[in-house]
């Protein structure tokens, strides 16, 4: 009998391991559409600014796109920026579901291995015999139970690939907070900026209305200008005035959204953000590149394509329900009346061999499932497309923004001149008495209107360029990759565009199991 039985041990062994073998020789195909990256059309080039503003400074060295906001030489931005990465809670929370995608990901993969536990047990037990007395006895238990689940269509495999998909666009989301990140703090920081140079405008030209009112009362008091002319003055006191306080509120509240940005409570950086300062100078030239670079450059580009990658594999795990599964089980261990003879080789049992499942009848819920993720994969191509033309809108408007608040600028600079040199020669001839009052009011107002415009102008410059470098994907790379693309500033950037418009291929190929 022993001999026997250890014939048919071999048997079974033998058999269970041809079968083994023969269902991973077919695991090595997976169910579901292979992922391929969308093929996109891209214009050649940006329509960009079909001129160049009169005052195109010399070209300067090309900005490193991966810390743009460096371009701005202001190292109070620059501490600003590296502290809010370092402690912006919208950050913190983007990493943290980088954690949980990791985390998913590894529950995903546990699929894969075969599960071991381990088992043990104590009884004890009493039954009638029949007589006064029934019987009781004990009965000890423990061993280990294993079972394997082969991925023989690789629905696994595609729910680990799912999975992969879901961390990189997780990585992808955390790169596109940080891009927001950053250009929300250049962007508060110069209206902050603009905020403080309009409050010394208004201040400087206060003083030059008082100034003038004074005079208008004193030649009121010689008989020399009427009660209308005082009035008026003090009128263009009190408005100049009362712009100060909208101006200093709106300054206060931007500081309060930098504290937050950066983490802190808002009242924070009240001392330190209130000395005003200028608004940073821009650099004109900007690393725009080719449209077909934002492809791979902006995070929410690389992220949508990450998404239709987890939603293409979703599709493989629903397919893979359609077919049977197999799985292996075994169990090892010992069983006896006593617990002394628990480690006795006679008291040991095991068990081992496959097992299939295969749905029968399911009322439809898996070619249902199925279509349901087909469905989800559509969308996500169309979410990858309108996330390309929105890419694509926001560089284009960005660089016209730019260019024309350039032409702009440079003709407030110039009526700005023009404005200050009427104000002086009013002044200069109501002193005189060769002119009356109202030439005077009239160019400090145009004066007024002229300065707060120009600084107003010089922040949507500012402006206009961050939201040119949000646009373009920069801020993310940091060490990562540097900014490599070629400068291009508005003078060399080209003026047509391609009648080609993006499209998307489809993104997935089926594959036979």
């Amino acid at each position: 009998m022993g001999k026997r039985g250890t014939n048919q041990n071999r048997l079974w062994l033998t058999a269970a391991g041809g079968i083994g073998a023969m269902l991973l020789g077919i695991a090595g195909c997976a169910v579901g559409p292979n992922f391929h990256a969308p093929v996109t059309t891209m214009p050649a080039a940006w329509e960009g600014p079909a001129t160049a503003p009169a005052s195109q400074p010399a070209t300067q060295p090309a900005v490193d796109l991966a810390q743009w906001w460096k371009s701005f030489q202001d190292p109070t931005l620059n501490a600003l920026v590296e502290r809010a990465i370092a402690s912006n809670l919208d950050i913190k929370q983007a990493e943290l579901r980088i954690r949980q995608a990791a985390g998913s990901r590894g529950v995903v993969a546990s699929a894969f291995w075969p599960t071991v536990d381990v088992n043990a047990s104590g009884q004890r037990s009493r039954t009638p015999a029949g007589g006064s007395k029934g019987i009781t006895q004990n009965s000890f238990r423990a061993g280990l139970d294993a079972v394997w689940e082969l991925d023989i269509f690789g629905g696994v495999r595609r729910n680990i690939e799912a999975s992969e998909a879901d961390l990189q666009a997780a990585v992808e989301d955390r790169r596109d907070v940080l891009v927001t990140l950053v250009s929300e703090v250049a962007l508060n920081y110069t209206q902050l900026r603009g905020f403080q140079q309009q409050i010394v405008i208004a201040k400087r030209n206060l003083d030059a209305q008082k100034d003038t009112a004074q005079l208008t009362r004193k030649k009121f008091g010689a008989g020399l200008v009427g009660s209308l002319d005082v009035a008026n003055a003090d009128a263009q006191v009190a408005t100049t005035e009362a712009t100060i306080p909208t101006l200093e509120a709106g300054a206060r509240q931007t500081i309060y959204n930098i504290s937050v940005l950066l983490g802190r409570p808002p009242a924070e950086l009240v001392k330190e953000l209130s000395p005003d300062g200028p608004i940073p100078p821009s650099s004109p030239d900007v690393p725009v590149g080719l449209p077909s670079e934002l492809l791979r450059r902006r995070p929410d580009i690389r992220k949508a394509e990450a998404q239709i990658h987890g939603a293409t594999a979703r599709i493989g795990v629903a397919t893979a329900d359609l077919f049977p599964k197999f799985t292996l089980t075994g169990s090892l261990g010992f069983e006896a009346d006593k617990l002394a003879q628990m480690g006795n080789l006679n008291n040991r049992f095991w068990s081992f061999g496959p097992a299939m499942s295969w749905p029968l009848f399911d009322a439809g819920r898996i070619s249902s499932n199925i279509e349901v993720q087909k469905a989800l994969t559509e969308q996500s191509v169309l979410t990858y497309q309108q996330t390309v033309l929105t890419a694509l809108q926001e560089v284009e408007s960005a660089m016209i923004s730019y260019d024309r608040e350039r032409v702009r600028n440079a003709s407030l600079i110039v009526a700005q001149e023009a404005d200050r040199r009427a104000v002086d020669l009013a002044t200069r001839l109501y002193k005189q008495g060769q002119t009356d009052f109202l030439n005077v009011l009239d160019a400090q107002r145009s004066l007024f209107a002229t300065d707060a415009a120009l600084i107003q102008s010089t922040q949507t410059l500012n402006t206009d360029l961050i939201a040119l470098y949000k646009a373009l994907g920069g801020g993310w790379e940091s060490q990562e990759q540097p900014a490599t693309a070629p400068a291009m500033t508005p003078a060399t950037l080209p003026s047509t565009l391609p009648a080609t418009q993006p499209t998307t291929a489809p993104a997935t190929e089926p594959a036979k199991p």
